[in-house]
């Protein structure tokens, strides 16, 4: 029931957003399941450093300096002074906020690099880009458009096509040009460095089944392992933003290479303010923590090429790296059409931050699933569960407190036993907290909540008052009903720390620390109390809305090069490009495993007079006879892809959370091979 006895040194980074424009909500998902997390293990009374910055280099970067006018490095510090506004905003508790283009990223990339080379990690090989002559400059995948040599759809990029799916090399588009000058590229060599990612494979594969990360992550993985991993390409051609490779001249390190190296870089600048000891945090055989909270779509940089580069030069591997989902709102991606492609800092004009960090705190679990912003629910839960259940309790009975009793507690409690609940309860939570299961912890803590105010509703001391005889009784009463306020604001002290400040201030104490829960506040005089929180107005989240809508073609301007975007939001698909994908009823005709793959089953299907060849990752829930001779759904236009044991022709359909509980789709009875599923 009492916080932890030892001391941990733990060291949090979140995901270092793109300087490339403002921060949205969506970015706000990992900062306050980070910052939440953080603000946890400093209650219970644990070392911990929080720290974080900009992601700052980058063609995008460039070009978008150049189309504004000004310098990359006005560019980035604009940008980054904007984002640490809206972070404050939001009450992200960093302990340090360094952008990566900082001397201490440069020196510490040098250093990293230099090791991999001296010890044979490098390879440098002659590969073909697309060029443009006009801009002079190498063009990344998404910087070439064209005809798709497939489908023959106009304005695909230079990767894949957006129509049909098809992957391709930049060579193979038809009428290719380029979208910087609309010339078209011509092809040209160049000396790459690539990162032997490959050769770590085996360590890799023992890091992913450690614990290190979720279940689904460890999955994906597995299917990259399947796949065969690539070596990394680690350099980019002048002219670039971003640092010159070491004795390579017109020679960049790509974005990715330094980008978690910045995590290293702003722990450094903290460690030089604080004397904190960088090396015990980094170096390998440290009992120290290391956690990082990304988005699911950087997980191949985190869980792969990070922890190799790592291991390649002694550094330590993360403790474990927590994965979460993307944020949608009124259940669709963030649309700028709609308004809910939200600014940060325009919520900030509208709403209280709390409300936000509440509702993302009850939604959030220790899955990679993505969470909807609710704008409904948003308004119902807050007001319901803070407004209507927490505050409510502090303002039932301060009043009589103050104005009767000149502010002084009772000496004791009309209900230890009420506090007694609360505070063995504190475990529970905790565990809900430190696994990060949210959601969880808010239904635990409202449920206390909801016992909290049956207690006052059972005792009615605004009936008592009027009684000169009970007056003992009110006031003990009341006693009982802050002290379980109190609990109920340690509890939600790493979600809410403005409410809970407020708080201390109206109870008169120091901060409030876990340990805390354990002993009721007897006999101890309180201020007077000021409401601590008002409710959700729906003309509040109305305006928020529709200025989001005003600031549209403000929105779609942050980033001229937005191919290149690292985080993207994109607007739904139409229901057009939805009825593209061929989904159908396919014959399982046979069924085998795959020599060398844990996790994969090669199956033939029968689509209606032509067969597939398809490789599911479902082997962890079938043996290859339990499926022979079963119906399934198949997308059948999906671009043939290959793979390390062949060409997969399709995709079956299958759900669940994995392992075992994965369930290949099987249609209604009178389904045929080869028929459309509508």
């Amino acid at each position: 029931m009492s916080a932890e006895k030892n001391t941990r040194k733990i060291l949090i980074t979140n995901a270092l957003p793109y300087a490339n424009g403002p921060l949205h909500l969506g970015h706000m998902v990992g900062f306050m399941q980070a910052d939440i997390w953080a603000r946890f293990q400093k209650i219970r009374g644990h070392q911990v450093t929080f720290v974080g910055g900009d992601d700052q280099h980058g063609t995008p970067i460039m070009l978008g300096a150049e189309k504004k006018g000004i310098t990359p490095q006005e560019l980035i510090d604009d940008v980054e002074a904007k984002h640490k506004e809206s972070l404050d905003g939001f009450n992200i508790g960093l302990d340090n906020y360094t952008g990566t283009h900082h001397p201490e990223n440069r020196r510490i990339s040098a250093e990293i690099y230099t090791k991999l080379k001296e010890r044979g990690h490098i390879d440098v090989r002659v590969i073909k880009q697309a060029f443009d002559e006009e801009k002079g400059m190498f063009l990344p995948d998404r910087y070439v458009k064209g005809t798709c040599p497939k489908c023959k759809a106009a304005d695909q990029y230079g990767d894949n096509c957006e129509v049909c799916g098809t992957t391709y090399d930049t060579t193979d588009l038809i009428d290719a040009y380029s979208v910087l000058s609309g010339k078209p590229p011509i092809e040209k060599e160049s000396e790459h460095y690539f990162f032997k990612v490959s050769a770590f494979e085996s360590m890799l594969s023992e890091w992913k089944n450690s614990g290190a990360l979720q279940p689904e992550i460890a999955n994906k993985l597995e299917e990259w392992f399947e796949s065969g991993l690539i070596d990394w390409d680690i350099s980019r051609d002048k002219p670039y933003w971003g640092f010159e490779i070491p004795n390579a001249p017109g020679k960049y390190f790509y974005v990715w290479l330094d980008a978690p190296i910045g995590y290293m870089a702003s722990h450094q600048v903290h460690c030089d303010k604080t004397g904190d000891d960088w090396n015990s945090y980094w170096q390998q055989g440290n009992d120290t923590e290391l956690y990082h909270f990304i988005g699911k779509d950087i997980v191949r940089f985190h869980s792969l090429f990070w922890p190799a580069m790592l291991e390649a030069v002694d550094y330590r591997k993360p403790t474990a790296v927590f994965v979460h989902g993307f944020l949608q709102v009124d259940g669709s991606k963030m649309s700028k059409s709609r308004g809910t492609f939200i600014m940060a800092e325009t919520y900030l004009e509208h709403l209280n931050p709390e409300y936000l960090r509440y509702y993302f705190a009850a939604k959030l679990g220790n899955n990679v699933v993505d969470m909807d912003l609710n704008l409904e629910d948003f308004s119902a839960r807050v007001n319901s569960d803070l407004v209507g259940k927490v505050v409510n309790i502090a303002s039932r009975c301060a009043g009589f407190i103050v104005k009767r009793f000149d502010g002084m507690l009772a000496t004791q409690s009309a209900a230890p036993e009420l506090h007694l609940e609360f505070a063995n309860a504190a475990d529970a939570i905790a565990e809900r907290y430190e696994k990060r299961e949210f959601s969880q912890a808010m239904r635990d803590i409202m449920a206390l909540a909801d016992k909290a105010n049956q207690f006052i509703d059972e005792h009615k001391p605004w009936i008592l008052i009027k009684d000169e005889t009970k007056l003992d009784e009110v006031q003990q009463v009341c006693t009982a009903g802050l002290n379980a306020f109190r609990s109920l604001c340690i509890y939600l002290k790493p979600v809410l720390p403005n409410l809970v400040s407020e708080a201390e201030a109206f109870l008169n104490t120091d901060e409030l620390v876990w340990n805390d829960l354990q002993t009721p506040l007897l006999n101890h005089k309180i201020n007077k109390f000021k409401p601590l929180m008002t409710r959700i107005e729906s003309d509040a989240v109305e305006r928020m809305i529709e200025q989001s809508k005003e600031s549209l073609e403000e929105v779609s301007n942050i980033d001229p090069a937005s191919p290149l975007a690292k985080d993207p939001v994109s607007d739904e698909i139409s229901f057009d490009e939805f009825a593209k994908i061929d989904l159908r009823i396919a014959k399982i005709v046979k069924a085998q495993h795959v020599d060398g793959a844990d996790k994969l089953l090669q199956l033939t299907l029968d689509i209606g007079g032509e067969t597939r060849n398809v490789f599911a990752g479902i082997k962890s829930a079938y043996a290859p006879q339990d499926l022979e001779g079963k119906l399934t759904v198949m997308v059948a236009n999906l671009a043939p892809r290959k793979m390390r044991f062949g060409m997969s022709e399709g995709m079956v359909l299958a759900a669940g959370p994995g392992g075992s509980d994965l369930f290949v789709l099987s249609p209604d009875e009178g389904a045929e091979p080869g028929m459309r599923v509508k």
